[in-house]
């Protein structure tokens, strides 16, 4: 795997090595070795998959505060999506910025988001399937997110969001002063 880090610290786009043959290929996915060499979380403690049924599908963007924080290992196994982080850690010195990254079924690409940050995706094609690992289990308790057009983080997403639930869509306003939103990830 070839890890490339992003603008935010910790948060990786991996590249598949790819043994090809006439059958097709082979490539490795996950390496708890090659994760604890660079740093990463690599606990597996959920496996978890997301089907999408249209093109416009925004799913997030979500976290868990401590002690049920995750690091998540995000794949697109058919489709696209605009695969979107954002840094909470009120510490970092990437707080409150945002990078994506286009994942499909295609380029085979991975994404690492560590403990910490809100991670979300808006589907590019139809029928669109995303897989996740994640280093802890789901919390609802713990569960929270950001709403994805918050002014805050004026995240610029690729096409328009049609389909998104209730829940998400209506997360209040990020308040990067507020006591109890700076202390989520302070812990």
């Amino acid at each position: 795997m070839i890890f490339t880090e992003t603008k935010l610290k910790g948060v990786f786009v991996i590249e598949l090595k790819r043994f090809e043959d006439e059958r097709g290929f082979f490539a490795q996915t996950f390496s708890a070795k090659e994760f604890a060499e660079h740093g990463l979380n690599p606990p597996v403690a959920e496996c978890n998959t997301s089907l999408n049924l249209r093109r416009g599908t925004m799913r997030g963007l979500h976290f868990q505060s401590p002690p049920y924080a995750q690091a998540k290992l995000v794949r697109c196994t058919a489709g696209a999506v605009y695969d979107c982080v954002i840094d909470l850690r009120p510490d970092s010195t990437t707080f409150k910025q945002w990078t994506a990254v286009e994942l499909t079924a295609q380029n085979y690409l991975q994404l690492y988001v560590p403990e910490g940050f809100a991670h979300g995706f808006l589907t590019l094609a139809d029928a669109s399937e995303v897989f996740y690992q994640v280093s802890e289990v789901y919390a609802p308790h713990s569960a929270g997110g950001v709403r994805w057009n918050d002014p805050t983080f004026q995240i610029e997403w690729p096409i328009a969001v049609e389909v998104i639930n209730e829940r998400d869509a209506s997360y209040a306003d990020f308040q990067h002063d507020s006591k109890e939103r700076h202390d989520t990830f302070a812990r």
